[in-house]
């Protein structure tokens, strides 16, 4: 009887949740192109200085254009040959954007530097020293591109397509920027 209820005690242990940190965001590219996503890890990693693809549990992107699906990725769906690099910095709620592909200040999410791997099906977001884009169907859309210093943030508010709402509220520096786009 208590090897039943020590087993018993284990399971539940091992099936509770554990506290994750999960944050909303969105981005804005040029020529209507936007997307959504959410990124996820463990509470205990939000003290990091920068959270990378090693520390996420979550990780989803879809892509828009002119606020219709264009298509979805997920950390599940990565394989050995897929382009995975991600840094998030915590304390500021940024993907930090604007250097080299593959450094600290960069964002490869199913498409790399070239943002021409995302797969014949597929689609990806890139961020370099070029610009930030997106990757679809095995090709870079130009049309998506914007500057590569453009602040990319999170948010614990929930976000649309069109990248509208509460979420925006707290980027006051962005907008005096002139860095929310037109959907025209």
């Amino acid at each position: 009887m208590k090897l039943f209820s020590l087993s018993t005690l284990v399971a539940a242990v091992v099936a509770a949740p554990i506290d994750a940190a999960e944050f909303n965001f969105c981005w804005l590219g040029a020529a209507g192109y936007s997307m959504t996503g959410v990124i996820g890890f463990p509470d205990e990693k939000l003290a990091q200085d920068i959270i990378t693809e090693e520390d996420v549990t979550r990780f989803e992107i879809v892509g828009y254009n002119r606020m219709i699906p264009i298509g979805t990725w997920s950390m599940n769906e990565a394989s050995g040959s897929t382009t995975w690099h991600l840094r998030f910095d915590p304390q500021t709620l940024r993907f930090p954007t604007g250097g080299s592909f593959g450094t600290d200040a960069s964002q490869g999410w199913n498409a790399n530097g070239n943002v021409t791997d995302c797969g014949r099906s597929g689609f990806g977001f890139n961020s370099g020293n070029f610009s930030q884009d997106f990757c679809l169907f095995g090709a870079w859309v130009e049309q998506s591109a914007i500057d590569p210093t453009t602040p990319f943030r999170a948010t614990v508010q929930p976000v649309d397509a069109a990248c509208s709402g509460v979420f925006l509220l707290g980027a006051l520096e962005d907008l005096d920027a002139g860095l929310v786009r037109d959907f025209s």
